[in-house]
């Protein structure tokens, strides 16, 4: 059920332009994470990237969520090319938020369809 859950977040993240999951996985303590890949050739890549980071890590001060929304990289010597090996990862903090609440979360206010180009903006 949990894998479920899980697997549900990461085809809706696959909608959204210029995004790929590369894994996910549960902690024993029931946090979760998704690893994805972006792709910064995209003209709306940073618009993506900072629609994702405002809903996962600071919605305003009264609806923070659990979740943290951050890149990961080996050492830059083996990181030939900057889309190289750059990752992104999408965690839980509380075992209580499901990958499902944070499903709602981004459905609710990311654009509808996520995966109109036209609606992001790209300026």
């Amino acid at each position: 059920m949990k894998k479920i859950e899980l697997m549900e977040l990461s085809n809706f993240i696959e909608e959204i332009p210029s995004i790929k999951t590369i894994d996910f996985w549960y902690y024993k303590n029931n946090n979760w994470w998704i690893k994805i890949k972006i792709d910064i050739s995209n003209n709306i890549v940073w618009n993506v990237v900072q629609e994702l980071w405002h809903i996962l890590n600071y919605i305003s001060t009264n609806e923070k969520l659990p979740t943290i929304f951050y890149p990961v990289s080996p050492p830059p010597y083996m990181n030939w090319w900057p889309n190289d090996f750059l990752s992104w990862i999408i965690e839980s903090k509380e075992s209580s938020f499901s990958p499902i609440n944070a499903l709602e979360w981004l459905k609710w206010r990311l654009p509808n369809p996520v995966d109109d180009l036209s609606l992001w903006n790209s300026n």
